[in-house]
């Protein structure tokens, strides 16, 4: 009996997950962001946008991979982000790559200004999400350039596990 009743706990655990996770939604992802860019730290922040971007991004419309982020001022702006047109936001529709205002604390931005005042750090939009709330939000990554060798490394060593695994699974 003690086992059924654990057995009925992990369900029950995993149904609430669920229900949590309901609304979560990844919408645009820059993958391409991990290759070129050692990102050393990450930060959730909220962003402003208007009733149709909103829309737009509901049937996933989107790409963040050729922007990036900027502190201007006391303020933190994403810059080129590609949000589509919503077709029934007739005279009400906003502009595809306009700059789009993000939602961090005062101490944040002084934090993410002195980090990209350091050589070779910048700010490389990671992932654009709604979050389990339904609200949407994006994953920032304060990052340094990698150089041509160390892309050779993390191939080489990505290649490696593969083969490893490849090595695993067959040999047993």
């Amino acid at each position: 009996m003690h086992r059924q009743l654990s057995v009925h706990s992990v369900i029950n655990r995993a149904m609430v997950k669920v229900k949590q996770d309901r609304n979560y939604k990844v919408i645009a992802e820059n993958r391409r962001a991990r290759f070129d860019y050692e990102v050393v730290e990450e930060l959730e922040c909220g962003i402003v946008l208007t009733g149709s971007e909103v829309k737009s991004l509901r049937v996933n419309s989107a790409n963040v991979a050729e922007s990036y982020a900027g502190v201007e001022g006391a303020e933190l702006w994403l810059v080129n982000s590609y949000i589509a047109r919503y077709e029934q936001a007739s005279i009400f529709g906003h502009e595809e790559r306009r700059r789009r205002k993000l939602l961090v604390s005062k101490r944040e931005v002084a934090k993410l200004w002195a980090e990209t005042q350091r050589k070779g750090m910048t700010l490389v939009p990671l992932v654009l999400y709604f979050n389990h709330r339904g609200i949407v939000k994006m994953k920032l990554g304060i990052a340094k350039g990698k150089k041509l060798h160390d892309k050779r490394a993390d191939d080489a060593k990505r290649d490696w596990g593969r083969q490893k695994q490849r090595l695993l699974r067959h040999g047993e």
